[in-house]
């Protein structure tokens, strides 16, 4: 009895042995493939679909999908296998992959390093939010797809193929130069010495890249509390050289002050600090720069917690003298104006109304097919073809810098009053007048 017992506790011991090792081995297997396909190409940071990895290892053990902001994500299990892939929502763009940990360890996937682009079926794996920026092209064959590249963010990191391979009359590098400019005679006030000198606007944002050749200059002070040791994100350097950039900027001489903030707990109280903040700062601060304009491009306040205080913040900075532009229609309605690419910028007839715009605008200011500065270098420059609302709010400040400038005791109703009073009304809706406006702003 005893030698049976035996002789099924080894019997029983061989099996699990047994299955242990098809289950070692095929996961050894699935890290196999998966390692040959980083080495080949056939698996590819932002390239590789679910379908794609299915076909390769075939259906996982989970799937988990999951949101965060505007972004999808779709989760993939295999034995001691994870899988990330992200989507923008709304974007037709597929879900592509992002992470992989092999036993709790992420792979390299080449993140961080230009994306290049094997065949011209990878141009359907390419989403809006992040378009062509830092991507190569160079393998590819691009003069069918003018309507793909006339919707595609790009920068002076993507990589073109040859002349012949490309649309005619698509000039990336003329659109970039060419779009610097801030439009609609902005750069004509600056040859006046009307440039925002004297002036300080503030701006409330994202983690900046700093030493950014287009604004450097012009900061003076840059407080990150709190957020030290996180990384610069995407959205600083576009507001900020719209606002002050010695190329791009509406007032590129204003002085900066730049408050890095946690954007994304969606609360009003960072925003209430650093107005606090500024109105402490103002007390003993040279003329020249004392802050007169503040951009937080960010319409969401009445969402957030804190509201109550927020508009109380408001109510002082105005009796102060300060404007607030926000994305908020209550401060001001506005929409985003689109150049048509390499057209003369400061010829109201070379725009039309772009994505954000709506029947109820007072006025609309140029940012979508416009160069901005970028996050990923100190001289590198992205052709934006989106324009949020996020651009027109630097935009507006700039502006005001340049009022404030000729006229140091006019007040923020007086400035919003007279950016709707003198805009011109063309194709493309009513549109800011700098001139205009700077004209009726004037001490007279």
């Amino acid at each position: 009895m005893k030698h049976n017992i035996s002789r099924l506790l080894i019997a029983v011991f061989c099996v699990v042995f047994l299955i242990s090792s098809v289950k070692t081995s095929n996961n050894d297997d699935l890290i196999a493939k998966i390692k040959n396909g980083l080495n080949s190409g056939t698996i590819a940071y932002k390239l590789t679909t679910p379908e794609e990895i299915i076909s390769l290892l075939g259906e996982p053990l989970k799937k988990k999908e999951d949101k965060d902001g505007g972004m999808q994500m779709l989760g993939f299990e295999y034995p001691d296998i994870q899988m990330t892939f992200w989507k923008m929502r709304n974007d037709p763009a597929p879900f592509t992959l992002r992470r992989i940990f092999c036993h709790e360890k992420q792979l390299d996937m080449g993140e961080g390093k230009k994306l290049v682009l094997r065949t011209n079926d990878d141009l359907k794996k390419i989403d809006q939010f992040g378009g062509l920026a830092n991507i190569s092209l160079v393998r590819l064959d691009l003069r069918n797809q003018i309507k793909f590249l006339n919707s595609m963010t790009f920068d002076t990191l993507t990589e073109w193929p040859s002349e012949g391979k490309l649309p005619q009359g698509f000039r990336p590098a003329k659109f970039i130069v060419n779009a610097k400019d801030p439009g609609l005679g902005v750069r004509a006030l600056h040859e006046k010495g009307i440039d925002g000198t004297g002036v300080g606007i503030a701006i409330i944002d994202q983690p900046l890249l700093l030493g950014h050749a287009e604004y450097t200059a012009s900061l003076t002070r840059y407080d990150e509390t709190g957020l030290k040791d996180l990384s610069p994100q995407m959205h600083g350097s576009p507001v900020t050289s719209i606002a002050v950039g010695k190329n791009l900027g509406v007032a590129p001489g204003a002085s900066l002050t730049y408050f890095a903030v946690p954007m994304w707990e969606r609360d009003n109280r960072p925003y209430i600090t650093a107005l606090k903040k500024i109105l402490e700062w103002n007390k003993s601060l040279p003329e020249q720069e004392k802050i007169r304009a503040v951009s937080i491009s960010n319409g969401m306040f009445p969402h957030y917690p804190h509201y109550d205080e927020w508009k109380v913040m408001l109510t002082q900075m105005e009796s102060h003298g300060i404007l607030i532009v926000t994305c908020d229609p209550a401060m001001l309605e506005y929409g985003i104006l689109s150049l048509n690419p390499g057209e003369n910028p400061d010829n109201y007839a070379s725009y039309k109304p772009g994505i954000y715009v709506s029947e109820g605008d007072m006025v609309r200011v140029p940012g979508a097919n416009k160069t901005v500065a970028s996050h990923r270098g100190h001289d590198v420059y992205t052709f934006d073809r989106m324009g949020g609302m996020s651009w027109g709010a630097p935009y507006i400040a700039g502006l005001a810098a340049l009022a404030y400038q000729v006229n140091p005791d006019i007040q923020p109703k007086e400035i919003i009053k007279l950016l709707i009073e003198t805009v011109v009304k063309a194709d493309a809706g009513p549109i800011v007048n700098p001139g205009g406006f700077i004209e009726k702003a004037h001490v007279k």
